[in-house]
């Protein structure tokens, strides 16, 4: 029977990378985002991929999309919820009305999706729930308090919904890439380390999704173990070294 999956975010980067991979892989797959125009021209490079327009700020919406989904689709063995926008001079200069919008969409809009397959999750027993978040949430770093924020505050949310989903035999896997080539962050003016395409993301991603192995894929590894280590460090130290890693990096 033909594996279904629904991912939203799915109009560029990762999103999109994956539903390309996923529907390559035989999947059939449902896709949304705002950007209505971008989700046919994806359409039309698989056959198994189905657009689903949605505005994840809308939790009404996000709810009727998921029926839709279902009427059409009459199962969906996995979600991937990848939303997420930044920008990185709002936050430099504290425009406020700016990083409310990054908080409510990468935290709120990935939690409103959340919400409009948990009860089916739930009542059905079993499943495999997909967020996908960031390194950034590790710890702050300099310029980004509202990305930084409001990925820490979904790892957090995704760890602790780990414990009630569990009950039902519902998976949940925490998804945390480093930096990314995509539109999100072609204007940052620093040097971005050990960055990769969305493609090559997506391949890492989809091959821990089929083994449904670990609960976190935190990557690259160079990276992300970095950041992991930094974050237990007492906040003095920490301050230092990424002073120092700043310099370095915008020589």
């Amino acid at each position: 029977m033909q594996k279904k999956i629904w991912i939203t975010g799915a109009s560029s980067g990762i999103g999109k990378s994956l539903a390309i991979k996923f529907a390559e892989n035989g999947w059939k797959v449902a896709i949304s985002a705002r950007r209505v125009e971008k989700l046919e021209e994806i359409c039309k490079i698989n056959k198994n991929i189905h657009s689903f327009p949605l505005d994840v700020l809308n939790i009404d919406q996000c709810n009727h999309t998921f029926n839709k989904i279902l009427e059409k689709f009459d199962n969906i063995d996995k979600c991937i919820f990848c939303v997420g926008i930044r920008d990185h001079e709002s936050e430099k200069n504290l425009e406020l009305n700016k990083i409310e919008k990054i908080f409510k969409t990468n935290f709120f809009g990935n939690i409103n999706t959340i919400s409009s397959v948990y009860s089916y999750y739930k009542n059905k027993k079993e499943g495999h729930i997909s967020v996908i978040a960031s390194i950034a949430g590790y710890r702050g770093l300099p310029e980004s308090g509202a990305y930084s924020a409001s990925k820490s505050a979904l790892i957090t949310f995704v760890e602790s919904l780990y414990f009630d989903l569990s009950k039902y035999n519902v998976q949940l896997s925490l998804i945390n890439p480093g930096f990314i080539n995509t539109d999100m962050v072609k204007n940052n003016k620093y040097k971005m380390p050990l960055i990769m395409s969305s493609d090559y993301a997506a391949r890492i991603i989809y091959s821990n999704i089929i083994k449904n192995k670990n609960f976190e894929i935190h990557f690259p590894k160079r990276l992300s173990l970095l950041m992991k280590f930094l974050s237990i460090l007492p906040f003095k130290l920490y301050s230092k070294l990424i002073k120092i890693g700043s310099n370095l990096i915008n020589r």
